[in-house]
Parts: structure tokens; C-alpha cells; sequence
């Protein structure tokens, strides 16, 4: 086998745990966060689709989380059936070290790396300031406020409007009552039996066309009230005014990297509530993207169990170290962009502290013959284990005894 073949099954290895684990992640992501916008939605009276668009831009986001799991997962799942397999121990019989393994699982974190610093750079962002921008629509109702059916429903100013079935999504309406104050012509009641929304050229003027019904109008320059029964009847309806969003940048997780160093070093003083949130949140990016380059080595170091074991205790703790480190940023990034800590040094501890422990626990389980990083973890996982099984026998059997002994008690 030449190095040219290895590097492709390397490369094969690792591509199907590597696409899987970031496809589960970010669904996984997606779907905890689509039932509260849908909760969201509906009581702000928007229409469905809206939540879709919303989700579409929080995956810059959730990818942004995904990619460095999905990396390290990939590469440790890929080297643990290798190892589980003796493959390792053959490619390392004929000379290929972990050093030459590494080549691959390199090439897959150098990519996605790239990837990751255009999204926290650029893509995400612009999502976010999308996804703020939906939220403030469906506050504002400009993306058109769903009718509750059997509710008086303001819609525009000085007109009320109660439906009593609504078909075809929303389109058709029947049963339909609707009072408009008007300071020309007076107070209109009508009644209808089916109506429907109709556009207009006057984006801020829609029809509502009624039929089958009697309109009542009531003006103090009237000695009666009119009344006219109709087969068809257009009322517009003024749309209120809607405030425009704001710009991007108000909020600092919006503004692009150049901008956001920008704002942290140049445009400002560096020690203004506004520089230390940009510092904060500028160097918050950039040890989350540049942590990825110490993955690959993090997980061949916990994917080799000890021999004769298939322990999984390596998975448990790469998630687990990869979580720690990402809510230890946060935490850094919070408290950075309060004052309460200098942001750099807040975030660029843990990070140099996790890059010395990755890389220590790297040299054991490639330059000390039968290293194990984690191996007093595993010997102690080993004993509980054991203590378990005996455990658990043990309960069965006397809980059996017990039950034997109450029947013959009771013959």
C-alpha cells in the first residue's frame, strides 16, 4: 500500500463520521430552536413560512457550532475504527506514524477552517441582522398578521373585524362582521357572507372585498342610518405605517470581522463600553476558529482505547472538552465585554491552557510506547464498570430469593 493510497482511505475514513456528526448537529439545533419560533409566530399572529426563513438564517450560526464537533467526531470516530480494527497498529508496523496520519485529518481541518472564519466573519452576521429584521416584522405586522377566527381583530386604525370560519389558509373568510370609524363618512357596519384580501397598486391600501351581505352607515349629517344589501362590495382599508428597521451594526455580533476590529482598535477609545464589547466579541471569533487547528491531534489522542478495550469514555470526553471550552468563551466574552475582565487575557488563557493540554496529551499517545492520556480515567471507568455488573447480579438474585421464599411462605 503507498502513502497516495493511505492518504484516500484516510480521507474516506473520515469523510462519512465527519458529514454525518455536522448534518446530526446542526439538525439537532435546528429542531430545539424551530418549536419556539413557532410558538413565537403563532402568538404574534404571523404566517407559517415565516419560521422557515427564520431558521434559514440561524444555520450560518449552528454551523458555526457544528463544524468544529463534526471535525473532531469525524477524525476520532474514523481513528477509533481503525484502532478497534488492529489497522492502526498495522500502519504503524510499517512505519507510518501518527505524525504521517495526520496529513488528512490536517487537510479536512485547514478547509474547514477556512470555511468557519468566512462564516463568523461575514455569513453570520448578515444572518443575524436578517433574522433581527424578521423578528421586528413580525412585531410590527408588515409581514401580515393572521385573523383569529372568532375574535374581534383590529386591523388598521378604527376598524374591527370578526370572522367565524376561515378556508383555503387564510384566503377565504365566512361569516364575517366588519365596523369601520371613518371621520368622513361616518361609522359602516356590513355584514357577509364570504369575503377575501385583494392587493392594490397602493402599497399601503388593500381591498376587502365582502359578499353576499347589508351594510349599514351611520353619519350625525343623516337622519337615518343607510342600509344596502350588496352582492359585492370593495372596502379599502388604509394599512398603518410601519416604522423601518434600524441599520446594521447596532448590535455588535452584526458587524463583519474588519469592522469589528475596526470598532475595537481604531475607531474609538479602546476602554469604552462599545471597544471592550468589540474586543470581546473580535477575539471570542478568532480563538473559536483558530482552536480548530488543535482538533485533529485532540482527537487522535482520545479515539485509541487501551488494547483489549472498546471503551467509548474518549467520545464522552472530546464532547465534553469541546462544550467546556466553548461555554468558558462565552463566559470570557460576557464578561469582557462588561468590563469586568480584560477580554483578551480572559479569552487567550483558556485558550493557550487548552492547546498545552491537547498537545501533552497528543505526545503520550504518539511518543510514549503504550501512553494513554486518559488512562487513570479509563482504569477508573474500568472499576465502576465491573463494580456495576457484580452489583446487579447480586440485587437480581436476592430479589428472586425473595420473591421464591414469599410463594413457598404463602403455599
Amino acid at each position: 500500500m503507498t502513502l497516495s493510497l493511505i492518504d484516500r482511505y484516510m480521507a474516506k475514513t473520515i469523510f462519512v463520521p465527519l458529514v454525518g456528526t455536522l448534518i446530526v448537529a446542526a439538525m439537532l439545533l435546528v429542531l430545539d430552536k424551530m418549536l419556539r419560533l413557532f410558538d413565537f409566530v403563532v402568538a404574534l399572529g404571523g404566517p407559517v413560512s415565516v419560521v422557515f426563513r427564520m431558521l434559514a438564517n440561524m444555520l450560518p450560526e449552528y454551523f458555526a457550532l457544528g463544524i468544529p464537533i463534526g471535525l473532531l467526531l469525524g477524525i476520532l470516530l474514523a481513528f477509533r475504527k481503525l484502532a478497534l480494527s488492529s489497522e492502526l497498529d498495522a500502519l504503524r508496523g510499517i512505519g507510518v506514524g501518527y505524525g504521517r496520519l495526520l496529513k488528512v485529518p490536517y487537510f479536512y481541518a485547514f478547509g474547514l477552517l477556512a470555511l468557519n472564519l468566512l462564516i463568523v466573519s461575514f455569513l453570520e452576521p448578515a444572518a443575524r441582522y436578517n433574522y433581527e429584521g424578521l423578528r421586528f416584522d413580525l412585531r410590527s405586522g408588515s409581514l401580515g398578521a393572521s385573523i383569529e377566527v372568532g375574535e374581534f381583530n383590529r386591523l388598521g386604525k378604527g376598524m374591527t373585524l370578526r370572522i367565524e370560519e376561515s378556508e383555503n389558509d387564510g384566503t377565504l373568510l365566512k361569516g364575517i362582521f366588519v365596523a369601520v370609524d371613518d371621520p368622513d363618512d361616518g361609522r359602516i357596519s356590513a355584514s357577509a357572507s364570504e369575503g377575501q384580501f385583494l392587493a392594490t397598486d397602493d402599497p399601503d391600501v388593500i381591498i376587502f372585498r365582502l359578499r353576499g351581505g347589508r351594510l349599514v352607515q351611520d353619519n350625525p349629517d343623516f337622519a337615518s342610518p343607510r342600509t344596502l344589501a350588496f352582492d359585492s362590495y370593495d372596502l379599502p382599508i388604509n394599512l398603518p405605517q410601519v416604522d423601518s428597521f434600524r441599520g446594521r451594526g447596532n448590535e455588535i455580533k452584526e458587524l463583519y470581522l474588519p469592522e469589528l476590529a475596526s470598532l475595537a482598535y481604531f475607531d474609538g477609545n479602546s476602554g469604552d463600553e462599545q471597544s471592550m464589547a468589540a474586543r470581546a466579541n473580535l477575539h471570542f471569533r478568532l480563538v473559536e476558529v483558530i482552536m480548530m487547528l488543535m482538533l485533529p491531534m485532540l482527537a487522535i489522542a482520545l479515539a485509541v482505547p487501551p488494547k483489549r478495550s472498546s471503551s467509548s469514555l474518549g467520545i464522552f470526553i472530546a464532547i465534553v472538552m469541546v462544550v467546556t471550552y466553548h461555554k468558558i468563551n462565552q463566559y470570557a466574552e460576557s464578561a469582557g465585554a462588561q468590563g469586568r475582565l480584560q477580554p483578551e487575557l480572559a479569552l487567550y488563557i483558556p485558550f493557550v491552557f487548552f492547546i498545552v493540554l491537547i498537545g501533552w496529551m497528543y505526545h503520550v499517545i504518539a511518543h510514549r510506547p503504550g501512553g494513554q492520556p486518559i488512562g487513570a480515567l479509563e482504569a477508573g471507568f474500568a472499576k465502576i464498570g465491573k463494580l456495576v455488573k457484580k452489583i446487579v447480579p447480586d440485587a437480581r438474585a436476592k430479589a428472586l430469593a425473595a420473591r421464591k421464599a414469599k410463594q413457598e411462605g404463602a403455599a
